[in-house]
């Protein structure tokens, strides 16, 4: 690999991934991050901790400090924004804190520009002077909505609060302030919580909600939110059309991200799924020299094909094969398989794979069925033993093993469980030979069988008979 003149647009996970790993395999390689704001390489998935105080300040959420960045030889561009790319002269228009445009050479570009809070349609939230910060109202996906989300709570006082959305983040969120003593109204248009697993599942995770003192509405649109005096106030829609208000000092509205797109798009790069850039496996765009990663771009699924699924575990991946191949190498991203997990209280929920319509949805010729089985986390004579709800989705026809879900208590290895899927997954394994893998075993922590195979043979009693 030759040395070149790499630049990075984005200072989160895929930016600097992509940064790390070119200056890992070339020493000599010239490597400069444009960064929008003043925070580069801060975890965004560890901004509900710092709101509830568990991790006590927000230098901590940094994966690197600054510098450990400049340690390693590259150049970190704090609070400047990339404006546009000019690809037949090779430069990126940046402009800087003061103002100050400035064109930088590359030889490569890698663009990490992630993704943007949805806004919702909602009466308040849009329009030519939205209710906001200033209000009470936060979106929060940023390190500068955190701060905004604090300033607010330290300013206000809230006594109660209102989550609209309930996927990962607002579930988080939903508990962090539950955690600070505020009261929690979490609302969700879908008819369960975790909508990104089955609604058996997201049931429990609803109750735990409902046992740490969250008021769960489900079913319910939120049409506006308007300033009432020192309040805000909440107008819904009921799943039966019936009409809800309620009164709170805080709002955070979090239902989403889209791709930010905008720098390449305007360059001519093309966009797939869910109008995110389009990749190829070497995380290169449509441009010439124009590498992408991250929650901006397409994901390769290793079972559906080009989809979008923003994750930072996928990011952190696609930036790494683009630093390297944007120095010259042939790496290719593997796919993602969509492995998440969350923690809700004493709960934690997790998903590998495909749930079964979706595995249906793909049109692959599968017959997908779903099992459900609640094996124990440990022998049951050893004291704490509890169950998990374990759905396996497998193809009938032929036994394929195509995604797992688990929801246990938080002792119960649930993250580490979903991992033995999500590995048997990557490798194209069948349910049945599931039962095969050499797992560990003390009564303490597991069984001979454990939890992740016992549910697996249930669903070969099931359906392979």
């Amino acid at each position: 690999m030759a040395s070149k003149r790499i630049v990075a647009v984005g200072g989160s996970d895929a930016g600097i991934s992509a940064a790390l790993r070119a200056r890992e395999l070339d020493p000599d390689s010239d490597v400069t991050v444009v960064v929008a704001d003043g925070y580069p390489n801060f975890s965004i998935c560890g901004i509900p901790y710092y709101v509830s105080g568990d991790v006590p300040h927000w230098t901590d959420l940094a994966h690197r400090t600054a510098e450990d960045l400049k340690a390693t030889g590259m150049q970190v561009r704090t609070n400047t924004l990339a404006t546009s790319i000019d690809v037949a002269g090779k430069l990126l228009t940046v402009r800087g804190e003061d103002g100050q445009v400035e064109d930088l050479p590359y030889e490569a570009l890698v663009v990490g520009t992630g993704a943007v809070s949805a806004r919702p349609p909602i009466a308040g939230l849009t329009g030519p002077d939205p209710l906001g910060p200033r209000d009470g109202v936060h979106l929060l996906h940023s390190m500068g909505d955190t701060f905004e989300v604090m300033r607010s709570i330290e300013k206000r006082r809230p006594a109660k609060a209102a989550v609209i959305g309930a996927g990962y983040i607002g579930l988080e969120m939903a508990e962090a302030l539950t955690t600070r003593g505020i009261a929690v109204t979490q609302i969700e248009a879908l008819p369960e919580v975790l909508p990104t697993v089955d609604p058996e599942l997201g049931a429990l995770v609803h109750t735990e909600l409902t046992a740490h003192g969250v008021e769960v509405i489900t079913g319910t649109t939120v049409s506006a939110v308007s300033r009432e005096g020192s309040s805000l106030r909440i107008r819904a829609t009921g799943p039966h059309g019936e009409a809800l208000t309620r009164d709170v000092d805080l709002v955070l509205v979090v239902v989403g991200v889209r791709p930010d797109t905008a720098l390449a798009v305007e360059a001519g790069a093309r966009t797939g799924a869910k109008g995110a850039i389009e990749v190829d496996a070497h995380m290169r765009t449509s441009l010439p020299d124009v590498y992408a990663a991250g929650d901006c771009v397409v994901t390769h699924h290793r079972l559906l094909g080009e989809t979008w699924l923003p994750l930072g575990t996928t990011a952190h991946k696609q930036g790494r094969v683009a630093g390297e191949n944007a120095l010259g190498g042939d790496r290719r991203f593997a796919g993602s398989l969509g492995t998440q997990v969350v923690k809700v209280f004493d709960l934690v929920a997790a998903r590998t794979g495909l749930r079964e319509h979706e595995a249906v949805a793909a049109a692959r010729g599968w017959a997908p069925v779903t099992t459900a089985s609640s094996p124990d986390d440990h022998k049951a004579y050893y004291p704490g033993a509890t169950p998990i709800a374990v759905r396996v989705t497998g193809d009938a026809s032929t036994g394929l093993l195509l995604g797992a879900q688990l929801v246990g208590h938080r002792g119960a290895e649930i993250s580490k469980r979903v991992d033995t899927y999500a590995t048997a997954l990557f490798h194209g394994m069948s349910v049945d030979g599931i039962s095969d893998l050499d797992l560990s075993y003390t009564p303490p922590l597991g069984s001979p069988w454990d939890a992740v195979q016992v549910a697996a043979q249930a669903w070969e009693r099931k359906n392979r008979p």
